[in-house]
């Protein structure tokens, strides 16, 4: 396979490789991109949950950040897990300079898939203020988006409320995930100022789903390195997620980590998308 497009990961490490910055890396290589990394918080998990955060220093996530810009090249930026208060300013600091050529993915990543909390809340108002305005998309899931706005989530048409709210924040486009709305499919909604993107798929039950979110985020990232356009990067990323849960090892007595190792063609991406295709412009 040849390798395009050119992702800097800037996230938290995850021991029981499920998620984090050994999803994002897999994830990236798996559809044909490379991966970077700028790794802010070191974590000892499984998958019954996150047992221990140590910190990375700031002087060195922006000296990693700084490395990856300087000699391999960046052509988007992926972030994740990002802590407290102190690591965003950094990052945005170090960002703003990239700003827009570089696109920024931007994961706003609240709590564990056990329910540990990875984000200081006083973290939260920096993160609309300083990171929300630099990103081209962002992929909020349905706690995260009523975190950042305030407002319950119960229906699609609360989340296509969400993620109005959210785009006067400043930022193109949001791809707000329903995974945590009850029923038979798991409806997502990317929204941007002149179209609404609807995708749907039967849900798929199991507990095998630890590191869905950083995984979709890094396809999407990768399909943006690879100059593909954002609907179609989030078909091809929704796909590959898919086909790594169907295909999860079984390892684990928790949420337990998908299968990266998958494989994603043009018919799985099609067979996805013939589920329910929805896209209408706004008025």
């Amino acid at each position: 396979m040849q390798m395009r497009g050119r992702v800097l990961v800037i996230a938290g490490s995850d021991s029981g490789g499920g998620a984090g910055i050994q999803a994002d890396t897999k994830t990236i290589t798996a559809l044909g991109g490379y991966a970077m990394t700028a790794v802010t918080a070191l974590t000892a998990q499984d998958t019954l949950g996150v047992h221990a955060v140590h910190a990375v220093p700031v002087d060195f996530i922006r000296h990693q950040i700084r490395l990856a810009f300087g000699d391999i090249g960046v052509d988007v930026v992926k972030t994740g897990m990002l802590s407290d208060v102190a690591t965003i300013e950094a990052i945005a600091a170090e960002l703003e300079a990239h700003r827009p050529s570089v696109p920024l993915v931007l994961d706003p990543v609240m709590t564990a898939k056990g329910g540990a909390s990875l984000l200081a809340q006083q973290a939260v108002a920096l993160l609309k203020q300083r990171l929300i305005p630099l990103a081209a998309v962002l992929t909020p899931n349905i706690p995260e988006a009523e975190a950042l706005t305030g407002l319950a989530i119960a229906t699609e048409a609360d989340m296509e409320r969400a993620a109005w709210v959210l785009l006067s924040l400043g930022v193109p486009a949001v791809l707000v995930k329903g995974g945590h709305l009850d029923g038979p499919d798991v409806i997502d909604f990317l929204i941007t100022q002149t179209a609404t993107h609807r995708y749907s798929a039967r849900r798929i039950s199991g507990r095998h789903t630890h590191g869905t979110g950083c995984t979709l985020a890094s396809a999407i990232a990768a399909g943006l390195a690879q100059a593909m356009s954002l609907p179609d990067a989030v078909q091809r990323a929704r796909a590959y997620v898919r086909l790594a849960i169907e295909n999860a090892p079984g390892f684990g007595r928790g949420h337990g980590p998908l299968n990266h190792a998958v494989t994603v063609d043009g018919a799985a991406v099609a067979a996805l998308v013939e589920c329910a295709p929805a896209l209408h412009q706004q008025t």
